[in-house]
């Protein structure tokens, strides 16, 4: 397959930076870089270099509204993804459709949702990607300011992190299913294969973990109230990454999940049963009731931990998508010159920087 054999040139070229610069395998990559130190005012002018064309198929299934001459967001050939536009993510969001397109088989299907809670970015992503099929959803901070604890990191505590529990509110009715995408992360394979993976009668799917240790994602007040640890008496739960997950939205819709998950970070503000940002209301609304999918679908923590953002070696077996959760981001750690090995596979799909 292509896109195996593109990342098999990707690995290649990180393997053989190992091998020049031995000194990489034992340095930490910049531990004083992480995303929460690094925010940019909105005043400043990002520039990115246009985005090529892709035309990946000989045909695809588009249906084009008849009149208006243009695909609408109900369209039911679409495949839906949501990714978060926010200014200090901002270039991973943009790597991130670029993958998306060149690895799609049909780049025409895709349809963009963009949740952002600052204005002027639309522009940008027109002069990026001028044939992208997208749509612009402000999410307002005030709707999850008040629901937010501290974490253990601050990049964790921004509320566009929460935009993804509202997707069924923000989204249009029509809209009932989508694929929610973390900003720091690149696919290279074909996004339509996550978008037909099959739910069962679940309501979201994602790779699951189940060898991780499960309790540490809540505090021992948690585990030793019954109040609290109840909730996962009848159930079988595993840790999985919220930032790669196929959303059943229609579901959600029905059974009020946002406001189940909203009703957990209360309890949180009263009595501090997490120390995570967003990770851990989905967890105890969805954990044991999660529908499998490959894990090849996310490999996850090449960002390193949450404190030092430590390199990190792929999980073995296949790989469709990479993510750079945690602390480390590889444009934070290219551009200081001390990248991880990893890093040099985002760096195709980096679009940042003046075309002349």
């Amino acid at each position: 397959m292509l896109w195996v054999m593109r990342f098999s040139g990707f690995f290649f070229a990180a393997m053989v930076w190992i091998v020049i610069s031995p000194s990489l395998q034992s340095s930490q990559p910049a531990e004083a870089i992480r995303s929460s130190h690094h925010r940019l005012p909105t005043q400043i002018r990002f520039s990115f270099r246009k985005a090529p064309q892709f035309r990946n198929a000989g045909v695809c299934n588009v249906n084009a509204d008849s009149t208006l001459g243009e695909i609408g967001v109900c369209d039911p050939s679409l495949v839906h993804v949501a990714i978060t536009l926010d200014v200090e993510y901002l270039r991973g969001s943009i790597a991130a459709v670029h993958s998306i397109l060149k690895h799609s088989m049909c780049p025409e299907t895709i349809f963009f949702h963009f949740l952002v809670s600052e204005t002027g970015l639309e522009t940008l992503v027109r002069s990026t990607f001028p044939e992208l099929k997208f749509k612009v959803y402000y999410f307002d901070p005030e709707r999850v300011r008040s629901l937010i604890s501290t974490s253990v990191r601050q990049a964790l505590e921004q509320p566009l992190n929460y935009a993804r529990n509202y997707l069924a509110d923000l989204l249009e009715p029509c809209v009932r299913r989508v694929i929610y995408l973390d900003s720091d992360l690149v696919v290279v394979d074909d996004v339509s294969k996550l978008w037909y993976t099959s739910l069962g009668t679940k309501t979201i799917g994602a790779p699951e973990y189940c060898h991780a240790n499960f309790t540490k994602y809540f505090t021992a007040a948690f585990w030793s109230d019954r109040r609290f640890s109840g909730t996962f008496s009848r159930r079988k739960p595993c840790y999985f990454n919220t930032g790669v997950m196929v959303m059943d939205l229609a579901k959600w819709r029905r059974f009020g999940y946002s406001k189940q998950i909203e009703r957990w970070m209360e309890i949180q503000k009263m009595n501090r049963i997490y120390e995570l940002g967003s990770l851990p209301p989905f967890l105890l609304v969805f954990a044991g009731h999660v529908a499998a999918i490959e894990h090849r679908w996310n490999q996850h923590g090449l960002g390193g931990d949450n404190v030092k953002g430590s390199c990190r070696d792929l999980h073995p077996g296949p790989v469709s998508l990479l993510h750079w959760s945690g602390s480390g981001k590889p444009w934070l750690r290219l551009d200081s010159k001390r990248p991880c090995p990893l890093d040099y596979l985002w760096a195709p799909f980096d679009l940042y920087g003046d075309s002349s």
